[in-house]
């Protein structure tokens, strides 16, 4: 049987039909871990996900909603006892983020100390911040987080290849010639897939979680292996990230 797609980082609140964008990914065979701004924007969705078997949803906190982070870190507790999953969670040094640098890493440190004692899959935005974030997994010991869409320094992309962590990769990484760079550093057992949908776009539409097959062609390119064993690969790797959480979240 044909190992699911995976999108391990979507944004399925961010569409205009979330539940039945979801359904349609469903029916595409896609694994996907739904990511939130914020822990209100989780406790919102909850209801609508439970019994969806390849779907999942994560608790947020994300850079660009620092403004929110005071007020919502109280609710980060309650809501991150229900799912095994977080993200979007990390730091934004780009112009877009810095103003609230601060707040930012206040909040970054309260999650990797959190995920630290309880693990959970983190999916992790660096944008312009990639050695902070390393630095802050690296001094909580925050083991097997995924790096979502990294655009930062080899080096530490390299840094963290050697600690453990994963990258996800997606559509617009594969159509621009620095993300093709990095992808080829990222070694085969710990890259996974993503569409960042809807905030990706192909073809001047929103990424919808099957494009990540866009990925699989690549990575088959590159890899020098048909599409299909890219995808178990892919799945492989997501698997043994859980394992080594000790995580059980397939079922």
């Amino acid at each position: 049987m044909l190992a699911p797609l995976l999108d391990c980082h979507c944004h399925l609140d961010r569409y205009a039909d979330p539940k039945g964008m979801a359904l349609e990914g469903l029916s595409h065979n896609v694994f996907m871990v739904a990511m939130t701004h914020l822990p209100s924007h989780f406790k919102a969705g909850i209801a609508h996900v439970r019994g969806l078997k390849g779907l999942r949803l994560a608790v947020g906190l994300h850079p660009l909603a620092a403004a929110e982070h005071v007020r919502e870190r109280r609710m980060f507790d309650e809501c991150v006892a229900m799912s095994s999953f977080v993200g979007e969670v990390g730091l934004d040094f780009s112009p877009h983020g810095i103003a609230t640098r601060p707040v930012q890493l206040e909040t970054f440190r309260f999650v990797a100390q959190h995920v630290s004692s309880t693990p959970k899959v983190v999916s992790i935005h660096s944008r312009g911040a990639e050695t902070a974030v390393l630095d802050t997994l690296l001094e909580y010991r925050v083991r097997h987080a995924m790096f979502h869409w990294y655009s930062g320094p080899t080096g530490i992309l390299d840094e963290a290849v050697r600690a453990g962590h994963y990258f996800s990769v997606n559509p617009a990484m594969v159509k621009s010639a620095k993300g093709k760079r990095l992808i080829e550093r990222i070694p085969p057992g710990q890259l996974l897939t993503e569409t960042d949908g809807p905030y990706v776009t192909l073809d001047k539409r929103p990424a919808k979680p099957w494009d990540v097959l866009e990925v699989s062609r690549y990575l088959a390119q590159l890899w020098s292996m048909p599409v299909p064993e890219v995808q178990e690969k892919v799945w492989q790797n997501f698997r043994r990230m859980l394992a080594q959480l000790r995580l059980m979240e397939l079922g």
